[in-house]
């Protein structure tokens, strides 16, 4: 199938999660996690109106960018940032979707001042604390919140998840609706319910995501196949 079609039957499978969740297919985001993807099947996809594009690798995106490869459509940055490629990233993504530091908030903070900037990011939720994943565990999302909010160049517009990969169906589910809880508590207690993403699920558990509330899915595979690590 092509990128457009799989966009569509994407597409359908999150109307009919929304619909069974009562909610808005409309209120969805998906994001077209394109990460190991050339310029042209970015293209592609802006071209049958995906929502945003995400890039996990700051290398990538700033050649796929010299490609004009997310023209059109919005750039996120959804992967792992280290602060020395902060530089490259803020003021080209509108949204960061993986501030998971206070040391990384911090320093997209003093690089969106300097450039005159409000950069929009989200909080990384490390919602099973896994020692090699970065994100905020749960307990330190509020303090996360509060600082972002001393930040005057710095918009939080919500929070991410990525669960374990290894995680079963149902331990999945209680790790999205304990992130959906935070995200509740959050907002009302600090954003004027002012929030507007809740950035969870991808290829395999974007439909079980909606249904526990998430506002935005990152969908890489069953948009664009396979990855072929060797390609780039």
């Amino acid at each position: 199938m092509s990128i457009a079609e799989n966009i569509a039957r994407v597409r359908a499978e999150i109307a009919e999660a929304a619909r069974s969740a009562g909610r808005d297919p409309g209120e969805i985001t998906l994001v077209g996690a394109s990460k190991m993807n050339g310029a042209e099947a970015c293209r592609e996809a802006a071209r049958a109106g995906i929502d945003a594009l995400g890039e996990n690798r700051v290398q990538e995106m700033v050649k796929k960018l010299a490609e004009h490869a997310y023209d059109g459509v919005p750039l996120h940055f959804i992967g792992h940032l280290q602060r020395n490629k902060v530089k490259q990233v803020v003021g080209q993504a509108v949204l960061i979707q993986s501030v998971g530091s206070l040391e990384l908030l911090e320093e997209i903070e003093k690089t969106a001042a300097a450039r005159e900037l409000v950069q929009d990011v989200l909080l990384e939720v490390n919602v099973a604390e896994e020692a090699a994943k970065s994100g905020f565990p749960p307990a330190e999302i509020p303090r996360a919140a509060e600082r972002a909010l001393e930040a005057p160049h710095v918009r939080v517009r919500g929070l991410m998840t990525i669960p374990p990969a290894d995680a079963d169906h149902e331990t999945t589910q209680r790790y999205f609706q304990e992130v959906r809880t935070l995200y509740v508590d959050i907002n009302g207690k600090l954003f004027h319910n002012e929030l507007v993403y809740l950035s969870m699920g991808m290829s395999g558990d974007y439909a079980d995501a909606i249904r526990a509330g998430a506002t935005m899915v990152r969908v890489g595979t069953a948009i664009f196949g396979a990855r072929d690590y060797g390609r780039l």
